[in-house]
């Protein structure tokens, strides 16, 4: 068994300290470093003609749902979830008798009624 390949809880210590310490960086890299960075920050544009609050609101309408592919991505998911609610698939049906016992019994409210439901007398 070699001795120096052995470590104490002192020798994992001072190495702990010296990853503390700050590196010194030469000033001319740093500026060089921050120059390179300042030249890569994307720029601001105005679109001439758009302006006040309410094209701000516009423009952070459009990229908050992510332009044009966004808008697309949510109408098509809501087209689908309204054809799905409406129109249930006989193929959900199997699968949710496959899950739910026979013995539930799903009892349907008529939420908004007819016109011919206020007729009725009695």
């Amino acid at each position: 068994m070699r001795k120096e390949a052995e470590m104490q809880d002192s020798d994992l210590d001072d190495l702990f300290g010296q990853a503390r310490q700050p590196v010194a960086v030469p000033a001319a890299l740093m500026a060089r470093v921050l120059s390179d960075a300042d030249a890569l920050q994307p720029v601001a544009t105005v679109r001439p003609g758009k302006s006040g609050v309410l094209a701000g609101l516009w423009q952070g309408f459009w990229a908050g749902i992510g332009g044009f592919g966004g808008l697309a991505g949510l109408s098509t998911a809501a087209m689908a979830g309204l054809w799905i609610g409406f129109s249930q698939p006989t193929a959900l049906v199997a699968v949710t008798d496959a899950f739910l016992p026979v013995h539930v019994v799903a009892e349907a409210y008529n939420i908004l009624p007819g016109f011919d439901e206020f007729l009725d007398e009695g």
